[in-house]
């Protein structure tokens, strides 16, 4: 029996990446610090599949913890997602970001060579493309980043690609996503983030079930339809299936590929939060705020090279997200600490 590592595996992204593997026929084995997840959501992804999952509690930056992980399980493939994420954060204590994302990817792959694994799905971001020229963004678009959370996701690109360089026999996919939300349409995994949500969706949400008084809309006088910055959102269920695929298609390729995992679609902060109030019949309530230093306008992606390569596309519409963020709130209003 082989194994399909998740890093990370516990965390919004990575729980429903293990839902979908396990759907798909993969055994997964979950590695995670827990810094910023919950166990509660893997076990609520075994009682949705009835399939179970090895979860272990651990840091890729403890290269010994590794070594006994690659020794103890028969590893076939690995998708890296453990990396601290937070933009705002990544500024106040930027070593801690190099040292999490950057150190421990590199961490991550030293074990990996040494017991001959080389497959590898990396979750980067659309924050490699800063404040892009053009958009709709395509994977050829010149890559930089504003903050250090983008710079360590840029860091470790040049570094997988340097990787495959060296070593051809390789197999990387570099992900990058653009705006994940929504959650399972159970409503029992979902998106659970420590303290003051640092994306759109759950702060929407949050204020809905009145644990927050209302959402800050960060500038008005943007270059786009309403004003209100633009980005491209991505259900997560899409998102993670996305994942899978990339899985498919390593089994038959080598070396290095990036892929935008977007709907090619931008959408508003106002459309989020229109589509949300009507979808779900409650009120959000608002105010507009300064802009955010570093924020950009508009920003959605080129989508077409996952359908070529991968078979993938993105199937949830704007209803489906925010139905989906909704029931997900609703029936775990402290998320999984209820």
């Amino acid at each position: 029996m082989s194994y399909i590592l998740l890093t990370g595996g516990a965390g919004y992204i990575g729980s429903h990446t293990a839902l979908e593997l396990l759907n798909a026929g993969y055994q997964v084995l979950s590695f995670d610090n827990f810094s910023n997840s919950s166990d509660m959501a893997l076990k609520r992804v075994e009682q949705l599949t009835g399939k179970q999952i090895v979860s272990l509690s651990g840091d890729i930056r403890d290269e010994t913890a590794l070594r006994q992980l690659f020794t103890d399980y028969n590893i076939s493939a690995v998708v890296h997602f453990a990396g601290l994420k937070a933009v705002g954060e990544s500024t106040q204590i930027p070593l801690h970001y190099y040292d999490n994302n950057v150190a421990g990817t590199v961490t991550l792959c030293r074990v990996m060579r040494e017991f001959n694994i080389k497959t590898l799905v990396f979750s980067s971001s659309a924050t490699v493309y800063g404040d892009a020229k053009k958009v709709p963004i395509p994977e050829t678009a010149e890559r930089s980043a504003t903050n250090p959370y983008g710079q360590s996701k840029l860091m470790i690109e040049h570094i997988l690609e340097d990787l495959v360089c060296a070593e051809p026999d390789w197999g990387i996919t570099l992900l990058r996503y653009f705006n994940p939300v929504g959650s399972h349409d159970s409503g029992q995994i979902g998106e659970d983030p420590n303290g003051i949500p640092n994306n759109l969706m759950p702060f929407i949400s949050q204020v809905a079930v009145g644990k927050r008084d209302e959402l800050s809309v960060f500038g008005d006088d943007y270059a786009t339809h309403d004003g209100t910055g633009v980005r491209d959102y991505i259900h997560v269920v899409d998102l993670a299936r996305g994942h899978v695929k990339a899985l498919q298609y390593l089994e038959k390729h080598r070396g290095i590929e990036a892929i935008n995992l977007g709907t090619g679609t931008g959408y508003s902060v106002l459309d989020m939060v229109n589509a949300f109030s009507r979808v779900n019949n409650i009120a959000v309530p608002y105010q507009i705020a300064p802009r955010r230093a570093g924020d950009i306008a508009v920003c959605f992606a080129e989508p077409t090279k996952a359908k070529t390569l991968l078979g993938w596309q993105a199937k949830k519409t704007l209803d489906d997200m925010v139905r989906d963020s909704w029931r997900w709130q609703s029936a775990n209003p402290n998320g999984y600490n209820n």
